[in-house]
């Protein structure tokens, strides 16, 4: 087969990807194929993903447990540091019970297609993560999108969905990963509690970083109890790799027997179960953390809209910094990072078209003098695209007397 057209056209368009090669651990800064720059781009928003603890704990894990699992959780691939993770993960999340998966991914694709099904309904938030849509597309549910956060909308389909489903299920990002935004869950959960529907909450980018005890978007808002399914990740503020869903006892034993992406996967490795229960250790112990990155990212949100930038709303460590075009976000990623500062292009089909944008994200390990760094090299890279501009408009040929008329 010979895509080469096809690629052709993905490069016009500004819209072809090619990988970037890490030459260190993730932390504050980064070598990127042999240059080291400030990191603005990763998920590593406590700051934990080279601890020297969590490599400790994941090699005290790999000397009495070995490298690999073996097998799958069912079969051979179940250990205590599994058992344990998961009582902690529930404990955190205030719900009876959790279950491991391999990625967040799986996690809300088990999710969607083992809890629902033909003569169910699944409504999904129009800007959820890929995962929640492909998990909905698996599903063989009917799905309905409502409009970014409108409450307003949600509730007329739920009015229209009444008693014509055997479940209904509001499916949303906690915070939406490319806006930093934060879902409205407590409305949501009003809305699903007045019209007998259930309610699942991506928390991705909320675990670690939002709550009182960082637990994500129902500890922010106090809603234990009225979530009936909350997804993780350790692979963001955690440090580690993998994802779960928590919920009540008999939801996980059934996903247990049901869900796909559970019963045939091989189980995480001892090292990265070693390492998330030590991350989830210091989220505890070490508060300050998320404090100290929700600042920054309040004080650098604030000066970027200060200086005339289109910043997204949100009050998490993501911001969205609107460009337009895709072609246009790419150049200034690349201005950004003559300037030091790693932080790619997001296009479509992450984002809508017109809105591709630079995701910035900052982790605990920044400090002050990074966020002027930041702000810094944003008021270079639009100098440098308006003098460019300004450049190319003199070199256009001008239109002789009367041609404006032809």
């Amino acid at each position: 087969m010979d895509f080469k057209q096809e690629l052709e056209q993905l490069q016009a368009q500004g819209l072809q990807r090619r990988l970037r090669r890490m030459d260190s651990a993730a932390s504050r800064t980064v070598t990127v194929e042999g240059r080291t720059l400030l990191m603005c781009a990763s998920n590593n928003y406590l700051g934990l993903a080279d601890d020297p603890r969590l490599a400790q704990a994941a090699i005290d894990a790999v000397r009495e447990y070995g490298t690999g699992s073996s097998g799958s959780r069912l079969t051979t691939g179940n250990t205590a540091l599994h058992e344990r993770l998961e009582a902690e993960l529930a404990a955190f999340k205030g719900t009876e019970a959790a279950l491991l998966f391999n990625t967040g991914y799986m996690a809300n694709l088990a999710a969607l297609s083992a809890l629902t099904g033909a003569g169910d309904l699944i409504l999904s938030d129009r800007l959820n993560h890929a995962s929640l849509i492909d998990g909905a597309r698996l599903s063989r549910a009917e799905v309905q999108i409502y409009e970014h956060g409108d409450l307003d909308d949600l509730e007329r389909k739920l009015a229209v969905a009444r008693n014509k489903h055997r479940r209904v299920l509001i499916a949303t990002d906690g915070v939406f990963s490319m806006e930093g935004d934060i879902a409205p869950l407590p409305g949501i959960c009003d809305l699903a509690e007045a019209y007998g529907a259930e309610v699942l909450v991506d928390d991705a980018h909320a675990t670690g970083v939002l709550g009182a005890n960082g637990a994500g978007t129902v500890d922010h808002f106090g809603l234990r109890g009225r979530v009936a399914v909350q997804m993780g990740t350790l692979s963001k503020a955690l440090g580690a790799e993998g994802g779960y869903l928590a919920g009540s006892r008999s939801l996980i034993d059934f996903l247990l027997n049901r869900a796909r992406p559970f019963i045939f996967s091989t189980a995480q490795s001892p090292a990265v179960i070693g390492a998330a229960l030590q991350a989830l250790q210091l989220v505890r112990q070490e508060p300050e953390r998320r404090q100290h990155v929700r600042q920054l990212a309040d004080r650098l949100r604030s000066a970027l809209r200060q200086a005339g930038f289109r910043v997204l709303p949100g009050e998490t460590p993501i911001l969205g910094v609107v460009i337009g075009e895709a072609e246009a976000a790419v150049r200034f990623a690349r201005r950004l990072e003559a300037a030091g500062i790693f932080a790619p292009a997001i296009r479509p089909p992450t984002v809508p078209a017109g809105t591709s944008r630079i995701r910035l994200t900052l982790t605990a390990r920044h400090t002050e003098a990074d966020c002027a760094a930041i702000l810094s090299a944003f008021h270079q890279a639009r100098a440098e695209e308006r003098k460019e501009l300004l450049s190319c408009q003199s070199l256009s040929p001008r239109p002789t007397p009367g041609s404006e008329k032809l």
